[in-house]
């Protein structure tokens, strides 16, 4: 009882310190948590969305924290409600809020993964390198939960993928997919608009019965954000056309 007791009021206090130090976690379903971390952007703390998933094996996680000082909280405030640590990390592009925390991991012997072209992108901009490359379509399965990758095609960054867990109907779409919350695309300094279009229409189709999606940023809890982040990207290509037309109109004239 005192034991019980004593991990209770643990478990309390961890909640309570990441909470205060920008760092919070909330169930989704099953055995499936959100975690966000915050950074400072302009004056005002803007959140990072990511996953974990515990597992008989141990607890596998989607994407780092974007703020690398709360790596170390994360990990203990995992092992203190769950009992297990985290054995795997993967990330979803190269951008900091992705990948900057992969040097932290690996220090506490978790494997980090990335695909090739993700791991070139962080080496040519000095970001934290993955330990292990794996195929940009992988299928996993850790202690009985399988999950795969997929590459869409050049999106919110070149190198972008989606993770998706068949038995939970779970999409996990990071920064490829844009929160109902936002007022736009966001940070478009790698991002290619047009191919993003036509990769957000072979995720609707190849999973058409998500019941949870999961965005990069931003509220996470409206399954219709895949489809806000398609008719945002629809009215952004649709402006780029008339743009053009209208600027080859002036240059005929």
């Amino acid at each position: 009882m005192y034991k019980s007791l004593f991990i209770f009021f643990i478990c309390l206090f961890l909640q309570n310190a990441t909470a205060q130090g920008k760092l919070e976690i909330s169930h989704l379903t099953g055995d499936f948590y959100i975690y966000t971390t915050y950074v400072d952007y302009e004056g005002t703390p803007y959140p990072a969305n990511s996953m974990y998933a515990v597992t008989p094996e141990g607890v596998v996680m989607i994407d780092t924290p974007w703020d690398t000082l709360q790596v170390k909280p994360l990990l203990d405030s995992i092992k203190a409600r769950h009992g297990k640590d985290v054995v795997m990390c993967i990330a979803t592009h190269f951008h900091d809020d992705r990948t900057g925390g992969f040097d932290i991991l690996k220090r506490f012997g978790v494997r980090t993964y990335s695909t090739r072209h993700t791991y070139e992108l962080c080496k040519e901009t000095n970001r934290p390198l993955a330990e292990y490359i794996m195929a940009a379509d992988t299928v996993f399965n850790i202690g009985g939960m399988e999950f795969e990758t997929f590459f869409p095609g050049a999106g919110h960054a070149p190198d972008n993928i989606v993770i998706w867990f068949p038995g939970e109907q779970i999409l996990y779409g990071g920064c490829f997919i844009k929160s109902t919350d936002a007022g736009g695309l966001g940070n478009l300094s790698h991002a290619d608009i047009k191919s993003w279009e036509l990769a957000a229409e072979k995720v609707m189709a190849k999973y058409p019965d998500a019941k949870y999606i999961i965005p990069g940023h931003e509220g996470w809890q409206d399954l219709g954000s895949l489809k806000y982040t398609y008719e945002l990207l629809k009215e952004a290509n649709g402006m780029k056309k008339e743009k053009n037309y209208k600027e080859k109109q002036f240059e005929e004239k």
